[in-house]
């Protein structure tokens, strides 16, 4: 059994005792926690927080005990069910409520569950408010209401269709173009919520062929559900009877895409963001953030209409603080998780789908094709493993000191830009590990340099 408690909400197994999994007794806890924080820190008012949920086996069990005890703390819950992530997060807004709580492990396997804790702006707390709720948990800072103080419960069902609506009034979707292009979409919802969602807004943009593959929400997932290439062998082998122009892939809680080209071939995840900026940036001229690790294709593309691009800090509230600093026009993630501001500060594999439809209808080219207009790079996932007494701060601090003769940057580990490549070094907060992603022209070139860092890290290590 797990259980891991951290800034951006908690998780874990479900089963075992208390304080070994995601279970009841905790599961009051932490949300008596955020309920606590979140009376003495919002600004609306408003007695109102949104819970909705994906379509893993123990969302309901969980819904059911966070609905309570929110309740119990006084507040009114919206209960909005199975619903994605990014609708979750535009559900707050849109009732005005003070906070919302979303029960997904994300791409976890289905023995995980959790709590995503969201502000009034729908958006998640950040660092100094994530410590906070674990000190009040830890604590036990928390009163429930008296019985005439009683929260009340409302469900509302309709949030689907909203986010759905909000997407397609976003002026860059173009609905007509898609229509027109007649595309065959294939889908991958991994069982969960996203098959409740994705066939609804592509029939809503104007695609009238859709191949759907694990789209029933049972939460049985059949496979992997994250979405890398290693997990998607199924959508990929459909793709190759030639059927359909794109396949689509999302998490369970759809705020990450994978697409898959028209031959079976992976995009990449790292240009799903790359390519939704491209069409974004053609009509919207503006700034574009990623995290360190992301690819720098995203930069050479901002820069090729002479816009400027910004790193930020793994993590998406890290991203989002980045892009509002610099007036981001888009952003996100390399994992496939698109920001687009005039939707709102989260990841949405919605808002990906329609900006990257628009942008196919009007290009008029295959998916492939549209994949290798863009400059190419490769990237490369390892890790040093060091002992529990390594001092992981002294290294990183000497590897900055050895490279400091080539672009260094420090707000999250250490980056090493070369003129062809990078590496960036990150430091687990759990374990004694420095994972190390390294990026060049040729996957050999990305594996070399990663290998080259690991060797000096091992070195410094003995």
């Amino acid at each position: 059994m797990t259980l891991i408690k951290s800034i951006s909400g908690i998780r874990g197994t479900i089963g075992g005792g208390a304080g070994e999994g995601l279970n009841p007794l905790d599961i009051v806890k932490f949300t008596s926690a955020y309920a606590t924080l979140i009376r003495k820190t919002c600004t609306v008012k408003s007695n109102k927080i949104v819970v909705g949920r994906d379509a893993r086996i123990s969302g309901e069990m969980v819904k059911n005990v966070v609905v309570g005890t929110l309740m119990g703390m006084g507040w009114d819950v919206i209960d909005i069910d199975l619903a994605s992530t990014p609708t979750t997060e535009l559900a707050v807004t849109m009732e005005s409520a003070s906070g919302g709580i979303i029960l997904t492990a994300s791409h976890n396997p289905k023995q995980w569950n959790a709590l995503k804790l969201l502000n009034e702006k729908g958006e998640f707390l950040n660092a100094a408010e994530g410590q906070e709720v674990l000190r009040i948990a830890a604590a036990e800072e928390f009163d429930f209401a008296e019985v005439d103080n009683l929260g009340s419960y409302r469900k509302d069902l309709t949030y689907n269709q909203k986010h759905i609506d909000s997407v397609l009034a976003l002026e860059l979707v173009d609905v007509e173009a898609i229509k027109k292009a007649n595309f065959c979409v294939a889908i991958d919802c991994v069982n969960s919520v996203g098959g409740i969602i994705l066939p609804d807004l592509l029939k809503q943009l104007g695609v009238q062929q859709i191949e759907k593959l694990y789209c029933e929400p049972t939460g049985d997932f059949q496979h992997n559900p994250e979405p890398l290439e290693k997990n998607l062998g199924d959508i990929m082998n459909l793709m190759k009877n030639g059927k359909a122009d794109v396949a689509f892939v999302v998490d369970p809680d759809v705020d990450r895409l994978a697409m898959i080209c028209e031959d079976g071939k992976m995009y990449g995840e790292e240009y799903t963001l790359v390519t939704v900026a491209d069409y974004v940036l053609k009509h919207t001229p503006g700034n574009t953030v990623s995290n360190l690790s992301s690819t720098r294709a995203l930069r050479d593309v901002t820069r090729k209409y002479g816009q400027n691009y910004f790193a930020s800090a793994v993590g998406e509230v890290n991203v989002t603080t980045k892009m509002k600093e610099v007036g981001a026009v888009i952003g996100g993630e390399g994992n496939g998780g698109i920001i687009y501001p005039a939707s709102h500060y989260g990841r949405d594999a919605l808002v990906g789908i329609a900006l990257f439809l628009s942008h196919l209808a009007h290009e008029g080219k295959k998916v492939s094709e549209l994949r290798a207009s863009y400059p190419v790079y490769f990237m490369a996932k390892n890790r040093v493993d060091l002992t529990p007494d390594t001092d992981v701060d002294a290294i990183l601090a000497k590897v900055k000191e050895l490279y400091k003769n080539e672009e260094i940057n420090d707000i999250d580990g250490v980056k090493i830009d070369f003129p062809e490549k990078w590496v960036h070094l990150r430091k687990s907060n759990t374990e004694p590990i420095i994972r190390v992603y390294s990026e060049a022209a040729t996957q050999e070139a990305a594996e070399e340099i990663g290998q080259q860092i690991m060797k000096v890290i091992e070195d410094l290590a003995k």
